[in-house]
């Protein structure tokens, strides 16, 4: 059921239509049944990875030369919207895809394309990058790891902390100085094959407030051995460029994911509110909810249409870091707020774990802080004044 009977967008062609629907149908049978698992263990297995490869789930938007599926940034919003819908809100797919895999084929040799991007599309390599440092947050000027030069390669120390797959991933993107003595321009991404990798170490799964299955983790890089080929492209010193680059997609795909999480949150609740009696009638028939309900699904309305136009201008390459700071901004704030408001429909029982609604709250909360948090990107916003 469609709750907020928003048209369907303009950027939504017959072929993605079709990939909605087999993402939808392959993700109820083979993720969704698993979830509370997962949920209670803490952790959703490798085997989902390769599973998403073998089903076109990851990848969708790299070139088929590289094995991905010759899509767009429309695939990879249409995939991530079913996860969400879905309720598989931990699975780091959308990093994975939409984030690691365009570094390589934005910034890669030739070589580097054809020896990541086709194991990354299968799952037989899963993605990760590392920039948070226990000391850095969004300042990523200020990384203390280092690449230095040794004979014809690197060698890479330090550690990262907030790493989202990092307990699956063996293709890590590090965020290092090459240069310590410079800001900015001493920034470069070292690509770690972490596979047989001496000196590379996984820290704890981190235990978190919510996202309980995804393997969110510390990583450890003490005297690392990295070949010249590990150098994302050709020239030292362009990590910070090349990261200021993509962070409008980042910062897109959390908006979809948000936008598509309230939109779930809101068909929960009015399928619970319809089922619910208290005083001998239907929670939705009380005045008090209907207002709540219809507040939430105008502002979901907006939400959507919001996020359908900067998917549409990203297709297009005109989405700028304003307009993609606004959508994670705001649509994150919202999420928060819309979930909490869903939350109360369901009373005592929205507080209790075994419901979504209860999980959806306490997963929202980081929307706000990753991906730069909403501060910084008021900050972008401000600066367009």
């Amino acid at each position: 059921m469609n709750v907020l009977n928003v048209p369907t967008p303009g950027w939504m062609t017959e072929d993605l239509v079709l990939l909605e629907e087999q993402a939808s149908r392959f993700i109820a049978a083979e993720f969704v049944p698993h979830l509370d698992r997962w949920h209670e263990e803490g952790i959703y297995g490798r085997d989902v990875w390769t599973k998403a490869g073998q089903a076109g789930l990851l990848c969708a938007s790299m070139p088929e030369e590289y094995g991905g599926a010759g899509g767009s940034f429309a695939h990879e919003a249409v995939i991530n919207r079913e996860l969400s819908l879905a309720g598989f809100d931990t699975f780091g797919a959308p990093l994975h895809s939409g984030i690691v895999a365009p570094y390589i084929l934005h910034y890669g040799t030739e070589e580097q394309k054809r020896r990541w991007l086709p194991k990354l599309a299968t799952g037989e390599m899963v993605g990760a990058i590392a920039m948070t440092e226990p000391g850095t947050g969004s300042d990523l000027q200020g990384v203390r790891t280092t690449a230095k030069k040794s004979g014809n390669g690197y060698v890479l120390n330090g550690s990262k902390t907030f790493i989202t797959n990092g307990q699956h991933a063996n293709l890590v993107i590090v965020v290092a100085k090459t240069d310590p003595k410079e800001k900015a321009k001493g920034v470069s991404l070292m690509v770690v094959e972490t596979d047989g990798a001496q000196g590379f170490r996984r820290g704890r799964k981190l235990k978190k407030l919510g996202m309980d299955s995804a393997d969110t983790s510390e990583l450890f890089f003490e005297d690392v051995a990295l070949p010249a080929e590990s150098l994302l492209g050709t020239e030292e010193g362009q990590g910070f460029a090349q990261l200021m680059t993509e962070l409008p997609q980042e910062r897109l795909i959390v908006a979809v994911h948000a936008a598509a999480m309230i939109e779930r949150a809101l068909r929960l609740t009015i399928d619970y509110t319809k089922e619910r009696k208290a005083f001998g009638k239907a929670i939705v028939e009380f005045q008090n909810t209907q207002f709540v309900l219809a507040e939430c699904k105008t502002e979901a309305t907006i939400a959507k249409i919001f996020t359908d136009h900067c998917i549409e201008r990203h297709i297009k390459g005109e989405l700028d870091t304003v307009t993609a700071s606004m959508a994670k901004y705001w649509l994150t704030d919202l999420q928060g707020k819309v979930i909490d408001r869903c939350l109360q429909l369901f009373g005592g029982y929205g507080y209790m774990d075994e419901y979504p609604i209860s999980r959806m709250f306490r997963d929202a909360r980081v929307f706000r802080i990753y991906a730069g948090t909403n501060e910084i990107m008021k900050l972008m916003i401000a600066r367009s004044l």
